[in-house]
């Protein structure tokens, strides 16, 4: 396959050729320590990530002269700029990723002349991605600094379709473990990065996650949209929190993949049910990672089914999994009694609203598939309903990436034992075991992450 190629940009002392030294794992990428550029022109690098469906994703990485210098420096910056500029010219088409590197001090108006000066040579045909750097000392975690700097670069006027947040910093001998460990997570962060940005150039499919309490008629709602059966309805209520199944579905000339998964019920969380919620959360979120994110979250709900529950699963998914980052629509289903549909939500929207739930969209529909008569207009009318709604929140170009990770593993954890009915008393070492025998979890990264797990947990 051909390679796909990625240009890294920033200012002079962003970090960008450390960048490419911490990716290829070579020190081929001459750097500098002080803030004088040291790449003059444009330098290419090759090297390949893992394996995409059993084939490794071979990366061209341009590297291009520092932004911002003086007349004084290496490369002017009207000189840098016009490189910059003729490089993505010349490529044209085949850029497929920009990578924006910056130092990890707080975010300024100055960067966005950086973003603009290239958002406008691509003109938002090509996905940009932060990458900041210098993150070696940042606490108590790396991603803090996206934390306390999202706001303000959304202000400033700059969107991304994804960010990491890095050191690039060599690992020589004496190095202390918790620099190894942010060195290694750093490398894979970045990796990850440029692969979930390949599957959403590659792949059609859209992820949808679909949740909501056992019964809520989630099966027959696939059903729906798919136009036929495909996922097998069933009256057991046995539940396992975050366990998941995932459907392939075509309407309308698109693809997607709905993850069927089962929220916080009312029954009592034990030990045993924590565990298992732990070992398919992460393999959740590892399987979506894999596939690009989530586009587009879907809350199912029967009607006469609402109560404090509706609120754990809302901030479960919505805050906790997607933080706040994807589209939610909620379908409310078993209304084929109404004598008009939307009757339902004009009765009952307030109810969503004392438990705080805030929706992009809504539908009332009908997923019972055995009607006759006016009824089955109801059910034709509901796949028209849902589909033109996944349609119009799964839209090309209109979200920022969600990116999972072990960050994000351990918060839904955390969060699925405080919004839980019962409070269990787990062990770290019950944590460990579970992590390393049924996820496939190096020991020392399992004992990381379950020490982040019981960290400020009751």
């Amino acid at each position: 396959m051909s390679s796909y190629n990625v240009v890294i940009f920033g200012e002079t002392g962003a970090g960008k050729s450390s960048l490419i030294n911490l990716v290829t794992k070579k020190h081929t990428a001459l750097t500098s320590c002080d803030s004088t550029g040291c790449t003059t022109q444009t330098n290419e690098y090759d090297f390949s990530i893992g394996s995409i469906q059993s084939n490794p994703l071979k990366v061209k990485l341009f590297d291009t002269p520092g932004l911002g210098e003086g007349s004084e420096g290496a490369i002017p910056d009207k000189e840098a700029q016009q490189i910059l500029k003729n490089l993505l010219r010349s490529i044209g088409d085949d850029v497929h990723l920009l990578m924006y590197c910056v130092r990890g001090v707080r975010a300024r108006k100055a960067l966005y002349r950086n973003y603009n000066l290239v958002r406008s040579e691509v003109k938002g045909s090509v996905p940009i991605v932060l990458i900041v750097t210098c993150l070696e000392d940042q606490k108590p975690e790396m991603e803090e600094w996206w934390k306390n700097n999202e706001q303000i670069i959304s202000d400033i006027g700059m969107t991304f379709a994804g960010h990491a947040c890095v050191t690039t910093m060599p690992i020589h001998e004496d190095a202390g473990d918790k620099l190894k460990r942010r060195h290694d997570r750093s490398y894979q962060a970045i990796c990850q990065l440029i692969e979930q940005c390949h599957l959403k150039g590659v792949h059609r499919h859209k992820n949808i996650v679909l949740f909501g309490e056992t019964g809520a008629g989630k099966s027959s709602l696939i059903n729906l949209m798919a136009g036929k059966e495909v996922a097998h309805t069933s009256p057991d209520t046995q539940r396992c929190t975050m366990l998941w199944t995932e459907y392939a579905i075509d309407f309308d000339g698109s693809s997607y993949t709905v993850f069927d998964t089962i929220g916080l019920g009312n029954s009592w969380l034990g030990v045993r049910e924590y565990l298992e919620s732990v070992e398919n959360a992460y393999q959740l979120i590892r399987e979506l990672d894999k596939r690009g994110g989530i586009d587009l979250l879907l809350f199912c709900v029967r009607a006469g089914r609402t109560s404090s529950t509706l609120q754990s699963n809302y901030r479960l998914f919505h805050e906790f999994l997607c933080e706040k980052k994807v589209p939610i629509v909620l379908v409310i289903t078993n209304l084929e009694r109404e004598k008009r549909m939307e009757d339902w939500w004009e009765r009952n929207h307030n109810t969503f609203e004392k438990f705080q739930i805030q929706v992009c969209g809504h539908a009332c529909i009908t997923a019972a598939n055995s009607l006759d008569g006016r009824r089955r207009y109801l059910y034709e009318e509901s796949r028209i309903t849902i589909r033109n709604l996944v349609k119009e929140f799964t839209a090309d170009g209109q979200n920022e990436a969600w990116i999972g990770g072990h960050n994000l593993f351990v918060s839904l954890v955390r969060k699925m034992k405080e919004l839980s009915a019962g409070s269990p008393n787990v062990k770290k070492k019950d944590i460990v075991s579970h992590l390393t025998k049924r996820c496939g979890v190096s020991p020392d990264a399992a004992k990381e992450l379950a020490e982040m797990i019981r960290q400020d947990v009751g």
